[in-house]
């Protein structure tokens, strides 16, 4: 069993990051596994190492432990863009010159609550000779969804929030997910999508243990492991820590930062009981 914790060091690490770190990092202790660190911090403008280095003193104080070195995205978005270009040779993927702004949100892994439109395809059908510095590169889903065959596209869930084994539907995915944003090339941006599914097969993860906000998106990631030859981890979605008014957290709320927790004098059973460990 191999299992990642992948924050991105944009914020302070909070209770719901700790609630699934301790529980991937216990699960690959228990079976005598493997525990990765990862660093999702392909977002250039908001990842920074102060922030990377909080939550590495986090971790170590909460008593958790990783085998190897911290994997940092950033050190390795040529390979990312290497399967960008299998994608382009394939005709899998085009280029999208629409709002910046929209297109760099859609970057990031998606949060609960904040799903974004889907995509109308303004874009879809330009060649990928037309790009222009700047654009986007779309997944044709449509086209993608095409060279599939619909019985390979499955995946099984051991969480408790989803159990048992899921089919992707071409249909559902076509409406809820569209044409999803996986990178920008030649500015050293790619998408949460495609690095973390990458990621995930490159480094051995056999479980991918992670919020059930993150549910709905799997298929995204099942896709993109099936055109890329990838194998597809288990996935064990779990319960979200939540506020008193039943607001998942985020890292805006300080208040409740792991950081602030230690700084109070609350040790690191504490902060297990807290999340209900």
């Amino acid at each position: 069993m191999r299992t990642r914790f992948a924050p991105s060091p944009t914020g302070p690490l909070h209770l719901g990051h700790a609630y699934s770190a301790i529980l991937a990092h216990d699960i690959a202790r228990a079976a005598g596994g493997t525990f990765l660190l990862r660093m999702e911090d392909t977002d250039l403008q908001r990842s920074r190492p102060e922030w990377e280095a909080a939550i590495i003193e986090d971790l170590a104080w909460l008593g958790l432990t990783w085998d190897g070195p911290v994997h940092r995205q950033s050190e390795h978005i040529a390979r990312y863009n290497d399967r960008l270009e299998a994608l382009a040779q394939g005709g899998l993927i085009y280029p999208c010159s629409c709002t910046r702004g929209d297109i760099r949100a859609a970057l990031s892994a998606p949060q609960e609550g904040a799903v974004a439109p889907v995509y109308p395809g303004t874009c879809r059908g330009r060649p990928m000779a037309s790009r222009l510095p700047g654009d986007a590169l779309r997944l044709d889903l449509g086209a993608a969804l095409a060279t599939l065959d619909p019985a390979a596209l499955v995946f099984t869930d051991e969480g408790p929030e989803h159990p048992g084994r899921h089919s992707v539907d071409p249909g559902v995915a076509r409406r809820v997910i569209g044409d999803v944003v996986l990178g920008r090339k030649g500015e050293d941006i790619v998408a949460y999508f495609l690095a973390s599914a990458f990621d995930d097969a490159d480094q051995g993860i056999t479980h991918v243990i992670r919020g059930a906000d993150l549910f709905d998106f799997t298929p995204v990631q099942v896709i993109l492991q099936r055109l890329l030859g990838l194998p597809t981890p288990v996935y064990h979605h779990h319960r979200l820590i939540r506020d008193e008014a039943g607001k998942r957290l985020a890292k805006r709320d300080d208040a409740r930062a792991i950081g602030r927790y230690r700084d109070e004098g609350a040790t690191p059973a504490d902060i297990r009981r807290m999340v209900g460990l």
